[in-house]
C-alpha cells in the first residue's frame, strides 16, 4: 500500500492524466495475468515454502533497485512502468500462493475465521500503509518509500526461511515421501471450475471487485484527493486509510461471524451496501464526508470479500488448489480494465460521475445475483463444510 499511493501519486502527478493511471495498473496486470496459471501449476509441483521465499526476494530486489532509479532521476515517467511491469511478475505467483498456503496450515472448521484474520490484517496494511507513504513523500521522496519497501519485503523473506509447511521437509523444502505435492497440467484446474458450478458461481462474483470496486479505491483517489478536494498527497492517504481502517472492522467483525450461516446472503447484503457506500464518496461535498464513506466503503467490502474467498476456497479440492487458485487469480487482469475505464470516465465526465456509476453498478448487481441465482442467494455454511468433508 506504500507502493500504490506512491506509484499513484507519481503518476498523476507527472502526467495530470486519469488515463495513465490506469494505465500503469495494465502493464502491471500483464506480467500477473500471463504467469498466472503457470504459478498456479507451480504451486501444486513444487515446495510452497521455497517459492514464497523466492517471491519475498525478488520483490525485495526489485524495490530497492527502482529506489536508486527514483534517486537518480526523480522526474522520468518510464521506470515507473518497467516496475509495475516487474512488480507483477512477482505478485503472479505470491497472490494464489498466500491464498493456498493458508488453506494448507489451517483445519478446515477454522478456515473462514482465519480467512477473516488474514484479511484483517491485510486491511491493518492498507490503513496504515498509505498514510505512511503519503508522509514518506513529503519527508523523504518517493525514492524513500522504495526502501521502505523494500526492507519489509526481506522481513517477510525472514519470517518465510522459518516457516514449516505441512508436508514439507524444513531443511529441504521439498515434499516427504509418500506426500507429494499434486503433479498435473494447468488442464485439470480449468476443467473442474468447467464442471463445478458453485466455484463457478463464486468465481464470477470475485470479478466484481476489480471491475467496478478496486477501481474506487486505486484509480479515483489521487483524482479526488488532487482535483476535488485541492489536496495533496497527505489527503490521498487520509481517503485510502480510511478504507483500510473500515476494513479493519470488518475484518474482525467477520471473524467473528462463528457458524452464522446465510453466508451467500451476507455476500450479497455486503456487496448493496458496499455500492451505496461508494455512491456517497462520489456525492460527498466535503473531504471528512467522503472519508467516511470510504471507511464505510472499506468495511462491507472486507466482509464481501472474505466471504465470497472462504466458501470459493472451501469448495476447492486439496488436489487442484494451486491450479484452480492461479485461474482464479486472472481476475486481477479485469483490474487495470476498470483502472482504465474508471481513469479515461474521470478525464472525460469527472471522477464524481464515475463513481456514482461504478458504485451505482455494484448495487445492481447485487440486486441482479440475488433474484437470479439461487446457488449463491442459499448458500450456507455448513453445506461449504459438508461438501469439503465428503471430497476429505
Amino acid at each position: 500500500w506504500i507502493q500504490q499511493v506512491t506509484l499513484s501519486w507519481l503518476v498523476y502527478d507527472l502526467t495530470s492524466s486519469g488515463a495513465m493511471l490506469g494505465t500503469l495498473n495494465l502493464v502491471r496486470s500483464i506480467a500477473t495475468v500471463g504467469l498466472a496459471p503457470i504459478a498456479g501449476v507451480a504451486i501444486d509441483r513444487f515446495s510452497r515454502r521455497g517459492l514464497l521465499y523466492a517471491t519475498s526476494l525478488w520483490l525485495c530486489a526489485i524495490s530497492f533497485g527502482f529506489g536508486i532509479v527514483l534517486l537518480g532521476n526523480p522526474r522520468v515517467v518510464w521506470p515507473l512502468f518497467l516496475f509495475s511491469f516487474l512488480g507483477g511478475i512477482g505478485q503472479a505467483v505470491s497472490m494464489p500462493l498466500r491464498q493456498t498456503v493458508v488453506f494448507s496450515v489451517v483445519p478446515r472448521p477454522l478456515a473462514p475465521s482465519a480467512v477473516a484474520l488474514v484479511q484483517t490484517g491485510w486491511a491493518v496494511m492498507r490503513s496504515l500503509g498509505p498514510a505512511i507513504g503519503g508522509f514518506l513523500i513529503l519527508w523523504f521522496g518517493p525514492a524513500g518509500n522504495f526502501f521502505v519497501q523494500a526492507v519489509a519485503y526481506a522481513l517477510v523473506a525472514v519470517t518465510v526461511f522459518k516457516l514449516t509447511l505441512p508436508y514439507e521437509n524444513m531443511d529441504t523444502g521439498k515434499a516427504d515421501p509418500g506426500k507429494a505435492q499434486a503433479r498435473g497440467s494447468f488442464r485439470e484446474g480449468w476443467n473442474y471450475i468447467v464442471k463445478e458450478p458453485t466455484t463457478r458461481a463464486f468465481i464470477l462474483m470475485s470479478w466484481v471487485l476489480p471491475l467496478f470496486i478496486i477501481p474506487n479505491f486505486s484509480a479515483l483517489p489521487p483524482i479526488y484527493a488532487k482535483d476535488v478536494f485541492a489536496g495533496g498527497p497527505d489527503t490521498l492517504g487520509i481517503l485510502l486509510s480510511a478504507v483500510g481502517v473500515g476494513g479493519i472492522v470488518g475484518g474482525f467483525v467477520t471473524a467473528s461471524l462463528g457458524k452464522q450461516e446465510r453466508r451467500g446472503l451476507l455476500q450479497l447484503a455486503s456487496l448493496l451496501l458496499l455500492g451505496f457506500s461508494l455512491v456517497g464518496v462520489a456525492v460527498s461535498p466535503g473531504l471528512w464526508g467522503a472519508v467516511i464513506c470510504m471507511g464505510l466503503a472499506g468495511f462491507f467490502e472486507m466482509i464481501f470479500l472474505t466471504i465470497n474467498m472462504t466458501l470459493l476456497q472451501l469448495s476447492i479440492p486439496d488436489e487442484v488448489r494451486g491450479r484452480v487458485t492461479g485461474i482464479v487469480s486472472l481476475r486481477s487482469g479485469l483490474m487495470p480494465v476498470g483502472a482504465f475505464i474508471a481513469g479515461v470516465g474521470a478525464d472525460f465526465v469527472g471522477p464524481r460521475t464515475m463513481g456514482v456509476v461504478l458504485g451505482g453498478i455494484t448495487g445492481l448487481i447485487a440486486i441482479a445475483v440475488y433474484f437470479g441465482s439461487p446457488i449463491i442467494r442459499e448458500y450456507r455454511l455448513s453445506q461449504a463444510m459438508d461438501e469439503t468433508t465428503a471430497r476429505d
